[in-house]
Order: structure tokens, then sequence, then C-alpha cells
């Protein structure tokens, strides 16, 4: 288990960044568009504090988040507490603790599959479809500015390129969705920025943006269990 660099050591400045990411609902729209939950059983994996949970809960028959730090974990069982309709687990994804073929959905918002390297997660999301069901991963698509253009100089090693071959290799589609980030004034977006990249990346962020806005570009990658034998 790799430790997330943001969430996991700023979890109240990151939720003020879940508060502000995509106020317009795109990547909703766009999952919804590709995968009907309503009536479903979804699995958050690295639900983090729980954000999403309670929008999956409002149409799903089951919701379940699984996270693999403890203190996330306790967040976000106290988020949802009043909600029977969603369950809050410790684990990972290499080894999510539910039954063969359970769930509809298979739910991560930047969150473990992050291209080479993830195929034990998605051969465990697989396992816990149902046939017919999905796997649906939402990153960030660094090839886009200009929060992009910041991540591929923060991580020099990182390929967007090779990511997209990856997934494209596995089975998966690919959709790109232009969101906005929209923060309630420059504090929020600085402390937003500051924990998302280093410290000189961080700043160069502040002086590009104007105002209390950014553009940000996602990727969303489906892959669907077959319903019969896969010849």
């Amino acid at each position: 288990m790799i430790a997330s660099p943001n969430i996991w050591h700023w979890p109240a400045v990151y939720e003020e960044e879940n508060r502000a990411q995509d106020t317009r609902g795109a990547v909703y729209a766009a999952l919804r568009e590709s995968v009907d939950w309503s009536g479903a059983d979804v699995v958050d994996v690295g639900c983090g504090s729980g954000f999403h949970l309670p929008m999956f809960a409002q149409e799903a028959r089951a919701v379940t988040g699984v996270e693999p730090h403890p203190p996330l974990v306790d967040l976000a069982r106290r988020r949802t507490a009043a909600d029977g309709t969603i369950t809050v687990l410790q684990g990972d994804a290499e080894q999510l603790p539910l039954p063969v073929s359970s769930v509809d959905l298979v739910h991560a918002r930047t969150a473990y599959f992050f291209g080479p390297g993830c195929g034990a997660g998605i051969a465990e999301a697989l396992r816990v479809l149902r046939p017919g069901g999905a796997l649906a991963v939402v990153d960030l698509d660094a090839t886009a500015h200009p929060y992009g253009r910041w991540m591929r100089e923060d991580l020099p090693h990182y390929d967007p390129c090779a990511v997209e071959a990856f997934f494209a290799a596995q089975g998966f589609d690919l959709r790109r969705i232009d969101t906005e980030w929209s923060f309630p004034d420059r504090d929020g977006l600085e402390r937003v920025l500051g924990i998302e990249f280093s410290p000189r990346i961080a700043d160069r962020a502040v002086r590009e943006t104007p105002g209390t806005t950014l553009t940000v570009r996602y990727r969303l990658h489906i892959r669907r269990k077959p319903r019969g034998l896969e010849l």
C-alpha cells in the first residue's frame, strides 16, 4: 500500500478540493451516460473520507466504500452514518473485502488505478463484478493545460500516453471530460494547489491562475465484465 500524499496528510484541505472540483458535475454526467447505477450495487475503491458515496446512494441499491487508511475510514463512516444503504470497509484495491460477482459498478476516482502496475486491482475488480458490470476509473488527464502541464513538470517520470496505452490494451474505453474547479476564495485555491504539487510547482500554478477557477481535464476509462464466455 502506497500512501496518498494529499488526502492522507491534509484531509481537511482535500475536503476543500473535493467541494471545488467539477462544480458543474461533468464527470458524474459522463459516468451516468456510460453506466446506469440506479438500483445497482456500487463500490467506490479508495473512497477516502467518503465524499462521493452519498451521490451514488441517491440512486443505487447499496453503496460500499473501500479505503485502506484507517483515519479516512473513520471519517467516511461518520459522514455516512445516517444512510443505511452505505457501508464503509477497510481494505485495498488488490484484495477487496467483497464476494465474487457481488456488485454492478466498481468506481475509482484518482485512486490506485494509475496505469502500468495496477493489473492486480483490475483483476480484483473483475472478480467482484457481476457479468455485464463495469469498472470505471477516473483520473486526471495530464495531456491538457494548464493542470496537466504542472503535473508533467512535477512528475517527470509520468508518461500520460503510456498510461492511456496501458488502459487501451486492457480493454478500456476512454472519454475525456473538461471540468471547472471553482473555489470560494484565493486562499482555498492556494491551499489545494499546495497539497497537489511540490512547493516550486505550486507557487508557479498559483501565479499562473488568475481568479478562483481552474480548468481541469479528466479521463474516464471504462471496462465491462463480459456477460458470457470471452473468446
